[in-house]
């Protein structure tokens, strides 16, 4: 398959999570839970079937811009959250600093 025959990954949000398919086939995704006013994200996962195409980075781009379109600050918990917004500078201004209350409510939600 030539690079004008790859699919194009679909991002959608479903309940506290974005996920991105392709082929109609679930490929990975990144969990949040919103919190005053925050939306704390605390995992990413992409399924290693589709690993290496660059799909966690389309995936957490646009899980950043509808976060900022949702009018809510970035709590980057999951590490590749944390060193995507490091490498794209335009979400410093909606980006909160980690606290050990928003990894509590993480914990205390999710049992993590």
């Amino acid at each position: 398959m030539t690079a004008e025959q790859q699919p194009t990954p679909v991002v959608t949000q479903a309940a506290e999570r974005f996920e991105i398919s392709v082929d109609d086939r679930l490929a990975g995704f990144t969990e949040y839970l919103d919190h005053d006013g925050q939306r704390i994200f605390y995992h990413t996962e992409i399924d290693s079937d589709f690993a290496g195409r660059g799909l966690a980075g389309a995936l957490v781009s646009q899980a950043l811009d509808r976060t900022r379109e949702a009018g809510l600050r970035i709590v980057p918990i999951c590490p590749f959250v944390a060193g995507y917004i490091q490498k794209h500078e335009e979400f410093a201004d909606i980006t909160d600093a980690v606290t050990q209350d928003a990894v509590d409510y993480v914990r205390t939600q999710r049992g993590r």
